[in-house]
């Protein structure tokens, strides 16, 4: 324990689903267990707990998902059978007759479909028009953008895989179109071969897998029959600034004229009134924000760039508003992680402290902390509290943190644009409802932030993380799993 730290510590548990909502989908043969090799890292502004994955979460373990008390109309109510999966592709022997049966009688979409790699990338749910980086090193995914380089295709699915089910994925995907690749495996000593840029043009209904083998004997990646759903125009629209473009630079023209396009059209076009409705919602919902002086919350200025619109030819659209409400959502369980692992901070670091000065009579001053400690040097007593932590955020945030990329899910499967501003008005409505019976309990029980915490975590209405977070203002540690907008928050 010979490096030392300059700047005061935070604790950031590195649980399976903390890091990223990649890892809410877990690795079945990890064990849960604590070991004595468990360490907890303490590196300039973040210690970090690094211990074995916990096991994952089964049908059985899984609480119902219900965002309101008794509400037929929850689109989540049947729980992770609200969206729609493929079959698992570690069945035995699978049939063509079972991969098919999603779509049987569904002659028409088969006719249009073609055959795509598919890349499972966990829990994460991905939107149209969104961009995203991969670092490829799998030998199978170096080989699947070996062969999307030379077909000239540069395009292929992702899918979210099923949390408790291995080998089974979602119905509908979407399509990443690679935009740039570079060649790291000399700067990486091949432990990374590609560094790739994607955009997100459309999403992808899945039909069938078909090399079911594949991922078991993992000799290469796997193929799918699906339909794409062309939500962008990149397919489909010609480039219609092509002419207008000519002698001018091309790095910056077409995308300018295109923002300010969408900017004009969009304010051009008379809203629904399902959209009005949303957009409604949302507003009511950031007054509902600022009254209770939320910690993560929306701008005011974010009511009125709040999409809603149809397609991505559009600026702000109503995609851009799903990411919006993404990142929102996620901050706040980030916020309610930290929050809980706040007290057991204050108390590891005070532990250190009178350790690292028991010999001098004192305490240790921060700036001699150990830059690492293994768990099985804490007391029995910090162990006991670290295990118990653990505990209760895997009991209290994993299961939130599935509602929300179920609900992220349920809207990217939607059958069309309405479909999708009724399910997003749903969980905004869910959200404002929440933070209604919040206000209700704070006037009831005088503000006392500890009553009303309790009473709100021992309710039946769960639209999110459940209670207040900093994301950006006051003490405590501040982590981020999804970066959007900063300006839309506060």
């Amino acid at each position: 324990m010979s490096m030392k730290s300059t700047t005061p510590l935070s604790l950031s548990f590195l649980l399976c689903w903390s890091s990223s909502i990649a890892s809410a989908f877990v690795d079945p043969l990890r064990s849960s267990s604590l070991t004595s090799s468990s360490r907890i890292e303490l590196s300039s502004a973040v210690a970090s707990w690094r211990q074995p994955r916990i096991s994952p979460l089964g049908r059985n373990n899984l609480r119902p998902l219900r965002m309101t008390d008794d509400d037929e109309n929850n689109p989540l109510s049947r729980g992770i059978d609200s969206v729609n999966w493929l079959p698992s592709v570690s069945d035995s022997s699978p049939s063509r007759s079972v991969f098919d049966s999603a779509t049987s009688g569904d002659n028409e979409e088969e006719e249009n479909t073609e055959t795509l790699p598919l890349f499972p990338l966990g829990g994460i749910v991905y939107t149209p028009n969104s961009e995203h980086v991969l670092n490829i090193f799998e030998p199978r995914y170096r080989q699947m953008y070996n062969d999307i380089l030379m077909n000239g295709s540069k395009r292929f699915v992702v899918a979210m895989s099923h949390p408790s089910e291995e080998g089974r994925f979602a119905q509908v995907g979407v399509l990443f179109s690679l935009e740039e690749l570079k060649e790291v495996s000399e700067m990486t000593a091949d432990q990374v071969k590609y560094i790739c840029n994607h955009r997100v043009t459309g999403r992808v209904k899945l039909h069938k897998v078909l090399n079911p083998e594949a991922w078991e004997s993992r000799d290469t990646y796997l193929k799918v029959k699906g339909t794409i759903i062309d939500d962008t125009g990149y397919y489909s629209s010609p480039d219609e600034n092509d002419d207008d473009d000519e002698g001018m630079d091309e790095n910056i023209s077409k995308k300018l004229i295109s923002a300010v396009k969408k900017a004009i059209k969009v304010d051009s076009i008379e809203k629904s009134p399902e959209e009005e409705s949303l957009a409604q919602s949302f507003g009511d919902l950031v007054e509902l924000q600022h009254d209770l002086s939320e910690d993560v919350r929306f701008t005011r200025a974010s009511v009125k760039s709040f999409g809603v619109a149809e397609g991505t030819d559009l600026d702000p659209n109503l995609w851009t508003s799903v990411r919006l409400w993404q990142s929102y959502a996620e901050q706040r369980l980030v916020g309610r992680q930290n929050e809980m692992q706040k007290e057991f901070q204050e108390r590891l670091v005070e532990y250190l402290k009178k350790e690292m000065g028991s010999g001098d009579g004192g305490k240790a001053g921060e700036e001699e902390l150990p830059s690492a400690i293994g768990f099985q040097d804490l007391s029995p007593e910090l162990q006991t509290e670290l295990i118990d932590l653990q505990k209760r955020m895997t009991s209290e945030l994993k299961p939130l943190l599935l509602e929300q990329t179920l609900s992220m899910q349920k809207i990217l499967e939607a059958a069309d644009h309405y479909e999708r501003v009724e399910l997003m008005r749903y969980f905004v409505d869910a959200e404002r409802k929440r933070l209604q019976a919040k206000k209700t309990l704070k006037s009831m029980f005088g503000g006392s932030p500890s009553m009303v915490a309790d009473k709100e975590s021992s309710g039946a209405t769960i639209a999110g993380p459940s209670s207040t977070t900093s994301m950006v203002e006051g003490d405590g540690p501040k982590s981020q799993l999804f970066a959007d907008d900063e300006d839309a928050f506060q």
